[in-house]
């Protein structure tokens, strides 16, 4: 019992850190990929760096998004789930 006493502290720091911090984490990065593998051509988007626009051409790592200055080749990581989800929202 007292090697069991000692060691509870910490089995519960962790299971507290696993869930308020690891496992929401987790779950966004999910949902961060689920969101980029549903793009598709003709979605308005915008990037994590501000850049507005419209998904012209898609591949596997990359898009290619028209704005109002003609067409940019972006990383698909690149699209941000949260500024595009709340500007399609208005």
């Amino acid at each position: 019992m007292g090697q069991l006493g000692q060691f509870l502290p910490f089995l519960l720091m962790f299971v507290v850190i696993y869930f308020f911090m690891i496992r929401p984490q987790q779950k966004k990065i999910k949902q961060e990929k689920e969101f980029e593998g549903g793009l598709k051509v003709g979605d308005k988007i915008i990037t994590k760096s501000g850049f507005h626009g419209k998904i012209s051409e898609l591949t596997e790592a990359t898009a290619v998004i028209e704005t109002m200055s003609g067409k940019l080749k972006i990383e698909r990581s690149a699209i941000s789930l949260e500024l595009t989800a709340a500007a399609n929202k208005k």
